[in-house]
């Protein structure tokens, strides 16, 4: 593997209690990788930063 790919690969990482964390055997996305990520998934997820329009927006659901 050369610098290149190694530095990339070390961005992609996922770190517990700064991406995520478990609750109940769960993954908890935080708010700092949501934001990181860069746009809603409209999932609902419990730290979402994004405001409450663009989560219902980018919904699947008929709710």
């Amino acid at each position: 593997m050369n610098e290149r790919e190694d530095s990339s690969e070390k961005q992609d990482r996922l770190v517990e209690g700064v991406d995520y964390y478990f609750e109940g055997g769960l993954m908890v996305l935080t708010a700092a990788f949501l934001r990181k990520r860069g746009y809603c998934c409209g999932n609902g997820c419990r730290h979402c930063p994004y405001p409450k329009e663009d989560q219902r927006r980018n919904s699947s659901s008929s709710l």
